[in-house]
């Protein structure tokens, strides 16, 4: 059941971002052929006024098909590439802002009905379940080897007969840091189910990575009033955006000196799983999880890759300098071999998170 809600909605994440192209499209006058959820072959189809609105076969994202966006010969007032450059820019542009207004609306549902929230350990006050949890799991760690995952939360720290409850992000890496080479075993929650693994922290651990191989985030249960929720859940949006490019730049920066990144690709398959694991920590982790999935696909969508939205904006931008567009032919061999490119990359990557996962 966890894996079908994912399913739905990262479909739903895909349809609501084309409504993004579409209704702007509509604003500026354009032709709007077709509204598809799932890709080609149709399997069922309606035309309401000029648009088509169809359900089709294969069950991967959605897609508007907007008159004389491929074919740039098509001269009359309703096609895409008649319109003003600046709405043209808009319409592209459309899809990708709808995945920030998601992740807004999403994010300020979270702060009205609690929100799990970062906070220092130093924070003892007024905090409702407060606990500290993985955040990330370096890949080959000891912690990826013991099966810990992202989103779990350590209970107990054990070593011989010592016990320690903890309860602070510093307590974890004090004890790690004292016992580095002797096996300890933690209390591990993961949604329900509670259970414990062992393993050894490093003593020499590879470069931005600690003894364990992990992230750590302490976090409790904040909820604001309803006149609040909204500007929270706006203010979350654009922190959660800057700390995603953040991160990119940092991986970026970390791969050109050669040094290892930490970061890991993932697909369909292994954020469906990412899915399943956050379903179990509870309606207001998955609706969290949802948003920032949104920001990563938002900005990643926005890349000057040909193929993506992004890549449109630099033909777009091309033209604007230029003052006239990219030839059809070009732009479609470009953008035909990018998407080639993509393909090749999931396909790899979703063969790897299926290795992973099973």
């Amino acid at each position: 059941m966890i894996f079908l809600i994912a399913f739905l909605s990262l479909i739903g994440l895909i349809v609501l971002h084309e409504f993004g192209h579409f209704i702007l499209a509509k604003r500026f006058g354009v032709k709007v052929e077709e509204f598809g959820i799932f890709l080609p072959p149709r399997l069922i189809g309606k035309k309401i006024g000029e648009t088509i609105y169809s359900l089709n076969l294969l069950p991967f994202g959605a897609f508007v098909k907007l008159y004389g966006e491929v074919d740039q010969e098509e001269k009359e007032y309703w096609s895409f590439t008649q319109k003003p450059i600046w709405q043209r820019v808009l319409i592209v542009i459309g899809g990708v802002v709808s995945f920030w207004i998601i992740s807004a609306i999403l994010l300020s549902i979270v702060m009205g009905l609690g929100a799990p929230t970062a906070i220092s350990d130093e924070e003892n006050e007024n905090l409702v379940d407060p606990k500290v949890q993985i955040a990330a799991v370096a890949p080959n760690s000891p912690a990826e080897i013991a099966g810990i995952k992202p989103g779990d939360t350590i209970k107990e720290f054990r070593i011989k007969n010592l016990e320690f409850r903890i309860d602070k992000v510093k307590e974890v890496q004090e004890f790690t840091e004292k016992y580095k080479g002797e096996e300890i075993t933690l209390t591990i929650e993961r949604g329900k189910e509670v259970f414990e693994v062992s393993l050894v922290p490093r003593v020499s651990p590879s470069k931005g990575e600690g003894a364990m191989g992990v992230a750590l985030v302490r976090t409790a249960i904040k909820s604001y009033p309803w006149y609040q929720a909204p500007i929270q859940g706006i203010i979350a949006t654009g922190n959660l955006t800057m700390a995603v490019i953040k991160g990119w730049a940092q991986a970026l920066f970390l791969a050109i000196k050669g040094e290892p990144t930490g970061v890991q690709l993932m697909g369909p398959v292994g954020i469906l799983g990412l899915f399943a694991q956050v379903g179990q920590l509870g309606i207001n982790y998955f609706l969290q999880f949802i948003a920032i999935i949104s920001i990563y696909i938002a900005l990643f969508n926005i890349l000057p890759i040909p193929a993506l939205d992004g890549g449109k904006l630099v033909f777009l931008g091309i033209e604007a300098v230029r003052k006239r567009p990219v030839s059809t032919k070009t732009e479609q061999q470009i953008t035909t071999v990018f998407f080639a490119l993509l393909i090749a990359l999931t396909i790899w990557v979703t063969i790897k998170d299926i290795v992973r996962l099973f």
